[in-house]
């Protein structure tokens, strides 16, 4: 009896930091909204930094199926390989994050200040849409979580919205500018998005394998992007 209860006990304190990541990434969710009203690029950048998150997020769960009392054979190292790939993947898109910010130029798609408000606009109504959707999911999980006492998962859900967000804003653009290089660069975000939402129901390495090659993916379109585009003036 009493292991099992060690087993409930260690479970419990991983599940209370399951749900303390869970509210960060709420925050970060939060976040991107804002970020969108700025910069398509750097909410695509805090979309990496949720993957992250839940990477990480992943690896405190795989501890919670760990006894606290450990008989380390080399069957706990392969229980432990799960852990540690979840782990590594979240560093590794952790550097990509700060290499993709740091290979960002802000260049505007639109001719004249009027264009850019406009663009801005219609980016914040975008936005708060997109705030008042979040917003009515996490009630709805909060409801749910006290009426049966399930935590349910709505990250896929909140992916599975940004993905047809950033064909949204795709669309918007093609009113301001019709550059090939502008057209492929928000068409890679969606694309990059999408990547993320597979990787978010994929099974375990698969899981970090779609997270980091996003990642990856976007980190070239961002360099390639500023090769073909250095011309224009950066804001």
């Amino acid at each position: 009896m009493s292991h099992y209860r060690i087993i409930g006990l260690s479970a419990g304190r991983f599940f209370a930091i399951e749900l303390a990541f869970t509210i960060l990434l709420i925050f970060e969710i939060l976040s991107l909204v804002f970020t969108l009203t700025r910069s398509v690029a750097d909410s695509v950048g805090k979309q990496f930094e949720i993957v992250s998150l839940i990477l990480l997020r992943d690896s405190f769960k795989e501890m919670g199926h760990l006894p606290l009392e450990t008989t380390w054979t080399a069957t706990t190292l392969v229980e432990l390989l799960p852990l540690l790939i979840d782990a590594l993947g979240a560093v590794i898109v952790f550097l990509i994050i700060g290499l993709f910010y740091r290979a960002q130029r802000h260049a505007q798609i639109t001719n004249t200040p009027e264009e850019q408000l406009d663009f801005v606009t219609l980016k914040k109504l975008v936005a708060s849409v997109l705030l008042i959707i979040f917003f009515l999911l996490g009630v709805y999980g909060m409801v749910d979580f006290f009426r049966v006492s399930r935590y349910q998962n709505l990250f896929h859900t909140y992916y599975t919205i940004l993905i047809f967000t950033d064909i949204l804003i795709l669309i918007i653009s093609l009113r301001y500018s019709n550059r090939y290089v502008h057209l492929f660069r928000y068409s890679s975000f969606a694309l990059a998005t999408v990547i993320i939402r597979l990787s978010l129901s994929a099974p375990k390495y698969i899981n970090v394998l779609l997270s980091v090659s996003a990642g990856l993916f976007v980190l070239l379109v961002a360099n390639v992007y500023n090769v073909l585009n250095k011309n224009e003036t950066p804001h």
